[in-house]
C-alpha cells in the first residue's frame, strides 16, 4: 500500500510540475484553447502501468492543483470536462490496443478532451456556436494528441519493470 501511495504521489507530482512549467511557456500557436498538454504523458503512462483507478485519481489531483497552484481555477471547468471524457475514451481503448499503440489511445483520448471542452463552453456561454471552434480544437488534439503519445510510449518502455505500483 505504502509503495503504491508513492509511486501515485510521484506521478502526480511528475504531471504538477510538467503543467505547470507548460503554462508558463508562451502558447505554441496564438490560437485560444490549443496548448500541448504534456502533462497528459503521465496520465497515459498512468493508465498503462499503475491502472485505471489510481490513473483516475492521479488526473483528478493534477487537475484541482494545477488550477490551484497555476492561478487558473477559470479554466478548471474546461480541464475537468476535457479530462474526464479523455479519461474515458483511452480507458475504452486500453484493452484493444497494444503497448507500441499507445500514441493512438493519446490521439483518441485529446479528441475527446476537445469534445469536453467544447460541451464546457457550450454550457458555460449558453450557445452553441462556440462549436464552430471545434474543427480547430480537433485539428490541434491530433498533433498533440500523437506527441503526448509518442512521449507516453517512450516513457512506458525507458520505465518498464522500473515503476511497480
Amino acid at each position: 500500500m505504502a509503495k503504491r501511495l508513492t509511486t501515485d504521489a510521484l506521478l502526480l507530482t511528475a504531471a504538477l510540475i510538467i503543467f505547470i512549467v507548460e503554462a508558463q511557456i508562451p502558447p505554441v500557436v496564438p490560437v485560444p484553447g490549443v496548448k500541448l498538454g504534456l502533462a497528459n504523458i503521465i496520465t497515459v503512462y498512468a493508465i498503462r502501468r499503475v491502472g485505471p483507478k489510481d490513473a483516475f485519481l492521479i488526473l483528478i489531483a493534477r487537475i484541482i492543483l494545477g488550477s490551484v497552484f497555476a492561478g487558473q481555477m477559470v479554466s478548471f471547468l474546461y480541464s475537468l470536462g476535457g479530462g474526464l471524457l479523455c479519461f474515458a475514451a483511452m480507458l475504452l481503448v486500453r484493452r484493444i490496443l497494444k503497448e507500441d499503440q499507445l500514441w493512438v489511445a493519446s490521439v483518441i483520448g485529446a479528441i475527446f478532451h476537445n469534445v469536453g471542452q467544447t460541451i464546457v463552453a457550450i454550457a458555460v456561454f449558453g450557445t452553441v456556436n462556440v462549436a464552430f471552434y471545434f474543427p480547430v480544437l480537433l485539428l490541434s488534439g491530433i498533433v498533440t494528441g500523437v506527441f503526448t503519445g509518442v512521449a507516453a510510449q517512450a516513457l512506458v518502455r525507458r520505465m518498464n519493470g522500473k515503476i511497480k505500483p
